[in-house]
């Protein structure tokens, strides 16, 4: 019986050790493009709401932290497709490694680059390691909450989420979607309008 049960607890433990090192190496990377660990404010805040403000991506969660939620929904979604048999753990360490790797690519100079260009953030200049760090952690909680809470509730959550950050910000995981791969000048316009 005690075999069985370190062996139990064994398995078990390897997802969550691999999810840590897929942080540690993310961090790294993001160390190693030139992330700052922390706002250049000096500060850390939990929580920053404006969206327009320099302290934007740059603390542990802002508006834009309910868009990496979605991912983990998404993430919940695919992975259930795609690997039915694989333990929920397993899958859970798939979404961090694809949201990690994102992560990354995201605060890359060409990404931050077309952000810049094709969407409403205009002085976007990448994400604090913390934000980053943030937005992983709520990608994983949108992966367990979608888990928790099957197909058709985590559907109406997602749609949920997408309308509440339309009005609120403008903006949302479909609109970021769309905006960096095929701009459309009138939803620009219309994203700005809310600070003119």
């Amino acid at each position: 019986m005690t075999t069985d049960y370190f062996t139990s607890n064994h398995k078990k433990l390897w997802p969550w050790l691999t999810i840590a090192a897929v942080l540690v190496i993310a961090i790294a990377l993001l160390r190693s493009q030139g992330r700052l660990w922390i706002c250049s404010c000096g500060q850390i805040y939990v929580w920053v709401g404006d969206i327009w403000s320099s302290d934007n991506s740059q603390h542990l969660f802002d508006p834009y932290s309910f868009t990496h939620l979605l991912h983990g929904v998404v993430f919940f979604w695919l992975l259930a497709l795609a690997l039915p048999r694989l333990p929920v753990l397993w899958r859970l360490c798939m979404a961090t490694a694809i949201e990690a790797a994102w992560e990354v690519f995201e605060n890359s100079e060409f990404i931050i680059q077309r952000y810049r260009e094709a969407t409403a953030s205009l002085g976007y200049e990448g994400d604090a390691i913390i934000n980053s760090f943030g937005d992983i952690l709520i990608m994983a909680a949108g992966f367990m909450l979608a888990y928790k809470l099957g197909f058709r509730r985590s559907l109406i959550l997602f749609i949920v989420v997408e309308l509440i950050l339309i009005f609120w910000i403008r903006d949302s995981l479909i609109l970021s979607i769309i905006m960096l791969i095929y701009p459309i000048e009138a939803i620009k316009v219309w994203q700005l309008a809310l600070v003119l």
